[in-house]
C-alpha cells in the first residue's frame, strides 16, 4: 500500500499499479523465474512490475519486459484488468493491467529480478496454480481468449 496525505490532511492507503506481459512466440510463453530476494522468489511468472510515475501503461509493460527478459516487444492489446483487492500472495494489493505483447527481438540480458528466462511451450507449462501470485489466472485467461487480447478486456 502507498501511504498518502491529501491536501485537507486526510490520510489514505492507496494501491499500486503493476503491469504484466503475456508474450507468445512459436507456441511458447516467455516466463521469468523470480529472484530469491523478491516476493514469490523462485517461482515462475510473467514479466512485469510496478508502473513508474511518468510512464503510460504500454511504456511500463515494455520497460518491464526489456528489464526482466532482455526482449523488446510491441503491445498488441489489453487482456484484462485485475483489481481484486485480495489477490493471492499480495502484500501490497496491486491493481494489475495484463497485456498481450508480441516479441520483437532480444537486445540485452535480464536484470537481477530474474534468475532464469525461458520460452516454455504451452503444452509444457508448469501447473498454472504454481506460478507466482495469480499469474496462472492470467495465463488461463489468455489461453481461454483464443491467445490474443480481448475485444473488451476482462475486469476483475
Amino acid at each position: 500500500m502507498i501511504a498518502c496525505t491529501f491536501e485537507d490532511g486526510r490520510r489514505a492507503a492507496l494501491r499500486h499499479v503493476v503491469v504484466h506481459a503475456v508474450v507468445e512466440q512459436h507456441g511458447a510463453l516467455l516466463l521469468v523465474k523470480r529472484a530469491g530476494h523478491l516476493l514469490e522468489g523462485g517461482k515462475w511468472g510473467l514479466p512485469g512490475g510496478f508502473l513508474d510515475r511518468d510512464e503510460t501503461l504500454a511504456e511500463g509493460v515494455l520497460r518491464e519486459l526489456r528489464e526482466e527478459t532482455g526482449w523488446t516487444g510491441r503491445v498488441v492489446g489489453l487482456l484484462r484488468v485485475n483489481s481484486r483487492p485480495h489477490r493471492p500472495h499480495e502484500t501490497r494489493q496491486n491493481v494489475a493491467f495484463d497485456f498481450v505483447v508480441a516479441p520483437l527481438r532480444q537486445t540485452g540480458e535480464p536484470d537481477a529480478e530474474s534468475t532464469e528466462v525461458a520460452w516454455v511451450p504451452i503444452e509444457r507449462l508448469p501447473p498454472l496454480d504454481t506460478l507466482a501470485f495469480d499469474h496462472g489466472d492470467t495465463v488461463r485467461a489468455y489461453l481461454d481468449s483464443g491467445r490474443g487480447p480481448m475485444a473488451a478486456p476482462t475486469l476483475l
